[in-house]
């Protein structure tokens, strides 16, 4: 098992049943792990209950990023215009406890959606391009358990940034980026913005008319 395997086996026994249970029962405090020198690293947040909603509209940065899985750079607009639902957030691999809290809700999301999850388009974009190959995130993808409708991208630092600030998602340095859920229904509609950890009841609940089983 490499160094990265172990870390992600870490996450997910002690994060998921400590942060992630903790937080459907109300606000904890996000404890930080040690990386493979013993230095304490990951973010201390305190939980809230639900993500805060609010609707905006955003301006798709005209950047193209590299799809994890098949290596392809891609228009990030034509990504998220095929008609799909979108499910979007922001990670890097080297996170130890705001991204693996939120790619555990997009795994239990690919769960709770079932047959239908294919009808709905998630994507995690790397705000760590430097480290965050095609390779690592394609590792790191794996750990989730993600399914050929959640894809990974990464890209230059420049395109990452461009995103980041597109969707108001950058506040100075990845270590400080916030944990957040962007949702859109259809190309052309508003986009839903979760300020949180938001739960996957949340996140049903704004896809419901467009998965709801026939």
């Amino acid at each position: 098992m490499t160094k990265f395997s172990r870390r992600f086996a870490l996450a997910r026994s002690t994060a998921f049943k400590s942060i992630f249970l903790g937080c459907l029962a109300g606000p904890v405090i996000a404890p930080a792990f040690a990386d493979e020198a013993g230095t304490m690293v990951g973010h201390h947040l305190k939980l809230p209950d639900a993500a805060g909603r609010s609707v905006a509209t955003y301006s798709i940065p005209h950047v193209q990023l590299v799809r994890a899985e098949d290596g392809k750079r891609v228009w990030l607009a034509d990504e998220l215009d095929d008609g799909r639902p979108v499910v979007l957030d922001f990670v890097y691999t080297t996170c130890t406890s705001v991204c693996p809290l939120s790619s555990q809700t997009f795994a239990a999301l690919q769960d709770k959606l079932g047959v239908e999850r294919d009808r709905v388009h998630l994507v995690s974009i790397s705000i760590d391009p430097e480290q965050d190959s095609p390779d690592r995130l394609t590792e790191y993808s794996r750990h989730f358990g993600a399914g050929p409708q959640w894809q990974f991208y990464t890209g230059t630092v420049d395109a990452s940034l461009r995103v980041q600030q597109a969707f108001r998602a950058y506040l100075g340095d990845k270590m400080s980026h916030p944990p957040l859920t962007l949702l859109r229904t259809a190309p052309g509609k508003p986009w839903v913005r979760l300020d949180g950890f938001a739960t996957v009841n949340q996140l049903m609940s704004e896809l419901h008319d467009q998965v709801a089983s026939r």
